[in-house]
């Protein structure tokens, strides 16, 4: 899959691609909503491999741009909506919802680029404000799939509660063996009463070197990036 980003903004980083990877371990089909698509290349590859109708959701035009482009070059269908996710009325609601939401705070040091900025700091799609909506699109027994920052667990599963999400799977994402947990995968189930299934870390580097496992994440996503101007 070849996947034009922009030279002078936000790129996607290896986050996306192990979301992907574990994504993989769930039958995705219906339709599918990628809220904060970026370059849409997580929403694109899930349409490659699975069955699904993909929307997107993005506020940054410039990189609505390189989400239609990137999907015209690959051959996929795709309906993007442009705007803030939670001011978006949409017409109809999805089995899935995908995403690798900004997560950073404000006391992490800041890019100077708006558009970085944007795409990193949580103010900018607050936690609480996606995980409302996301409960007022999905359908009954719908799931949410996404990655965030491995030290606001508690706080992600408290708010998962309060809108009526169940955690039926998690998955830890280590820097190093000896590393502490930088990010979690989370399978969330509306309306679920299942239990959590806890998959083995990732362990992302050994020897400074990507490990066998973060290798292979990063050949099934196949991904051929290219940066330009617009």
């Amino acid at each position: 899959m070849i996947i034009y980003q922009p030279s002078d903004g936000y790129c996607y980083n290896s986050d996306t691609i192990f979301l992907y990877d574990f994504l993989r371990n769930f039958k995705i089909k219906g339709n599918i909503l990628d809220i904060g698509s970026g370059s849409g290349v997580l929403g694109l590859l899930v349409a490659r491999d699975f069955p699904v109708n993909l929307s997107a959701v993005e506020k940054q035009d410039k990189m609505v741009f390189f989400t239609n482009l990137n999907a015209k070059v690959n051959g996929i269908d795709i309906d993007v909506k442009v705007g803030d996710f939670q001011n978006i009325e949409f017409e109809k609601k999805f089995d899935f919802l995908i995403s690798n939401p900004p997560f950073y705070h404000e006391n992490v040091i800041r890019s100077k680029k708006e558009e970085i900025d944007i795409s990193r700091y949580v103010m900018y799609l607050p936690l609480e404000d996606m995980l409302k909506k996301t409960n007022k699109i999905l359908k009954p027994k719908g799931a949410l799939i996404f990655c965030y920052d491995a030290k606001q667990l508690q706080r992600l599963i408290s708010l998962l509660s309060k809108y009526k999400f169940t955690v039926e799977a998690i998955k830890f994402i280590h820097p190093k063996k000896d590393k502490e947990a930088n990010l979690v995968m989370i399978y969330a189930k509306k309306s679920s009463k299942s239990l959590c299934k806890v998959f083995p870390p990732l362990i992302v580097f050994e020897d400074g070197e990507y490990t066998k496992e973060a290798m292979k994440a990063f050949e099934k996503a196949g991904v051929h990036s290219i940066k330009c101007k617009i």
